[in-house]
């Protein structure tokens, strides 16, 4: 793992790497000028922290015994359902908006938009900073509209001024600011004084999605991953403690993680003509895009007649409802003419397929299902609930937060009823 080479590095060129890391932090990104209402100034504080797949039963599995203890003192989900598909722009996006894939517009973590010609992936960089992809209001947006300061570092999305609006404070996406800067940064918000202070901060972690890919749900590395959350997020609750403020903490996942027929990745059982049909792949599925309406059937037609039990195949005009992801609810026109799904260990790749994946509906791939914990002031102590999906998280983060939701979305307010204080 990075962790483990970096620490070695570290320890035979302590100084030439303290050099290096200073140089490769990102610098903070403040909108001047913004402060808090003076009737915001009250409201309760709340951090938002993601392990990019961390999958539902990870904490007992791996042992991640801080987070279970935390979670003793506040609430913890038997799982969290993920929208489909189930992969990491997608929900962290429904997780911070209350919209499905389909609704808010990110289908997945590659994507093509026929109407203006372009493509969004996650390398693209200025694909991910363009506000045209972000549909719905972010949970900072709706902040940053009730003049309550936010601050991201790290979420999907927080790179772009959706709805012409950044968060207050934020930070390029990078993978080399070490943990005790990015913990210390968190410190230094709420140590602001309290028009400046944020009340929603947002907080990621890549590391338990990158061994899940790399080595599989059950390596070693992946554990190794799990506890190194584990510990970060013990050292961040007990700094943020140390500020004297009540902070909120809800600790969620995107998706899950499941092991991968990587020695048999799934070819398109076609060949491409791209003067006729554009492709988008995310592994789990692949969306057709069909320039000539006239050629869809047929098309259709030639991949019906491969089907095994390795994928399906439909037109998005008939996709069953279980995916909630068809052409007549695609608000963005994005997912295409044909959908080709995989079924897990089952994975659509060009090259070699990655040893644990995701994006699998999660009714019929339970290893997809994400986590969620949350405790603090403001949150109800020693209760477990049932699963619910992760629609709901963005009401009860408004609910917490007092904010009004103005915008119609596909959460409910069941999940803030269940672990919110009167």
């Amino acid at each position: 793992m990075k962790k483990s080479i970096l620490s070695i590095f570290s320890a035979i060129i302590l100084t030439v790497s303290v050099t290096v890391n200073a140089q490769e932090i990102e610098e903070q990104i403040v909108i001047e000028n913004r402060v808090n209402d003076v009737k915001q100034q009250d409201k309760p504080y709340v951090i938002l922290i993601s392990a990019d797949g961390f999958r539902y039963d990870y904490a007992e599995k791996h042992d991640a015994k801080n987070l279970l203890e935390l979670a003793k003192n506040g609430v913890k989900a038997n799982a969290m359902y993920p929208s489909f598909p189930s992969v990491t722009f997608p929900n962290h996006y429904t997780i911070v908006t209350g919209l499905t894939p389909i609704h808010h517009g990110l289908v997945g973590n590659n994507m093509l938009d026929r109407e203006v010609g372009d493509r969004y992936s996650l390398g693209n960089r200025n694909a991910v900073i363009n506000p045209k992809w972000y549909g719905g209001t972010p949970i900072w947006n709706l902040a940053e509209q009730n003049k309550m300061l936010a601050a991201c570092y790290y979420w999907p999305g927080s790179e772009a001024p959706i709805n012409g609006m950044f968060p207050t404070y934020s930070y390029k996406y990078s993978e080399k600011s070490p943990i005790d800067y990015r913990i210390q940064q968190v410190v230094n918000w709420l140590k602001l004084p309290a028009e400046k202070r944020p009340h929603l901060i947002t907080f990621y972690f890549p590391e338990v999605d990158h061994a899940g890919h790399s080595f599989g749900p059950d390596a070693p590395e992946t554990k190794e991953a799990v506890q190194f959350v584990d510990e970060s997020i013990k050292k961040l609750n007990d700094e943020v403690a140390k500020t004297g403020l009540k902070v909120n903490f809800v600790f969620v996942s995107d998706h899950g993680m499941t092991r991968i027929d990587d020695e048999n990745p799934l070819k398109l059982p076609i060949k491409i003509d791209e003067s006729k049909i554009q492709v988008a792949s995310n592994g789990s599925y692949v969306s057709l895009f069909v320039k000539d309406k006239s050629d869809i059937e047929l098309i259709y037609k030639e991949i019906k007649a491969t089907q095994d039990d390795t994928f399906e195949v439909y037109k998005t005009t008939n996709v069953p409802s279980k995916y909630h992801f068809n052409a007549k609810n695609d608000r963005f026109n994005r997912i295409g003419d044909i959908i080709l799904i995989a079924h897990a260990p089952n994975y659509f790749s060009n090259r070699n397929a990655p040893k644990g994946s995701h994006g699998f509906l999660v009714k019929e791939t339970p290893e997809m299902k994400a986590t969620f914990m949350a405790w603090g002031p403001n949150i109800k102590r020693g209760k477990e609930i049932k699963v619910f999906p992760n629609t709901q998280v963005y009401p009860m983060l408004a609910k917490l937060l007092g904010l009004p939701i103005q915008d119609k979305i596909d959460g409910t307010n069941q999940l803030a009823n269940k672990i919110l204080l009167k």
